[in-house]
This record gives structure tokens, sequence and C-alpha cells, in this order.
């Protein structure tokens, strides 16, 4: 049986636009008054992640910048994993690069940021690989945003060390999720099941595909795995 559920947040509960899915925040409830424990997962911030947890009701555990940050309860300690100093210096280089383009990149709230840096998708992400070949950082593309982070560092490793310091296994975790940067978290979870929007890659580290998209495909998924979870 599994007792948890880690979601990715953008593009699992919310629609492709970022809206929040209303069927999805009302599953999730569902699962809470359960007593199932909700994990949120995301390459927000964890400002953003401590408002998400309050409004839809969890325990306040998430991982927030694709596993560089993650915390158990509203009073636990923020848990940061990776090296922000060798992303910075990384966004340095591909900011001056485009520079000499006349282009600047808009970044995503740097100053709430702990372990990883992130910008708008305006510059493409294999054009970022090559400029950043030689520095020991992950460029990731969510769909959403670009993301550097420190090697080593995703929301799978994040699901090692969120487990351990609950108490649990990682094989207790219901996942679900649609990016590339949630391969490993659904691989590493007891089952890990994404839906029809997801990168080709999720899709096939996915125990299961959901035939519905976004938001609805997550309600699809609790619906069809819901007999799987109970309560600690």
């Amino acid at each position: 049986m599994l007792s948890a559920i880690l979601t990715d947040v953008d593009g699992t509960i919310t629609d492709s636009a970022r809206r929040i899915d209303v069927g999805a925040i009302e599953s999730l409830r569902s699962l809470i008054d359960d007593g199932i424990e909700v994990v949120l997962a995301s390459g927000n911030t964890a400002c953003f992640m401590d408002a998400l947890c309050k409004m839809i009701g969890t325990k306040g555990s998430f991982i927030a910048e694709n596993g560089g940050v993650y915390r158990i309860g509203y009073t636990g300690s923020l848990h940061i994993n990776g090296d922000q100093h060798v992303c910075r210096t990384a966004l340095e280089a591909v900011q001056a690069y485009y520079r000499k383009k006349g282009i600047e990149l808009d970044l995503y709230n740097p100053t709430y940021r702990y372990a990883d840096l992130a910008f708008a998708r305006t510059v493409p992400a294999e054009e970022v690989k090559q400029v950043l070949a030689g520095h020991a950082v992950q460029v990731i593309d969510t769909g959403f945003a670009i993301h550097l982070q420190s090697e080593g560092v995703s929301k799978g490793t994040a699901l090692l060390a969120l487990a351990r310091d609950m108490g649990i296994s990682p094989k207790d975790f219901f996942a679900i999720g649609d990016g590339i940067n949630d391969v490993q978290m659904l691989e590493w979870a007891g089952r890990g099941v994404t839906i029809a929007n997801a990168h080709p890659a999720t899709k096939a580290a996915a125990s299961d595909v959901m035939e519905e998209a976004n938001g609805t495909g997550f309600v699809q998924a609790v619906k069809k795995y819901r007999s799987y979870l109970r309560a600690r």
C-alpha cells in the first residue's frame, strides 16, 4: 500500500496556461481529509510553495526549485541541496553571451531562490546548454522556464531525502508528474504515473499514462489508484 502522494504542480494540477484545475484541488483535498499525506513538487520558489500548500490545505511539506529545496511541515526547516554559486557563475556566462546579441534574460524570482536559478524561455534551451558546456550545471527546460541546477540534484533526490526525514520509504509514495524534471521522482516512488501531455521521457519512465491531460489527467489518476492509498 501507498501512504503519501507526491505531485508536480505546473501542467499536472493546472491547465497548460498554469491555471489551477479545480477538480485536481478537490481530489487533493479529498485525499487530505482521508489522512493521506500530500507533498507538492515544483520548480517554483519555496515561498510560492508555502503559499500554495496553505491555499490547498496540505500539512505544508513540499519540494521546490526542482529538488534544490525541500521542507517537511510548516514548522520544518528549509533543506537546501546543491550549490547556487555554481549556478550563478553559469548564469553570468549565459547573460554575457546573450547581451552580446542584444538580449536580456528575464529572470524568475532570483531573490527568493536558494539553490537553482531560472529565467524565461525566450532563448533556446539547447543553445544555453552549448554556452554552458564545461560548467557543472544542469540546464532544465520544464516547458515553463529554463532552470540552472547543480549536477546531481533533482526532484528524485529530494524525494529520497524527504522520505528519509519523514521516516518512510520513497516506495510509500504515489507520484504524478508530466515534465522531464519529474522522471526520477516517478522512477523512485512506489508507483509513478503521468498524464497525456507529458514529455516523452516522462511517459517512458512512468508505470502508467493517463488518457486525459493536465489537471483532468491528475483527477483520472487519483480515481484509478485511490484504492492503493491508505493513511499511515
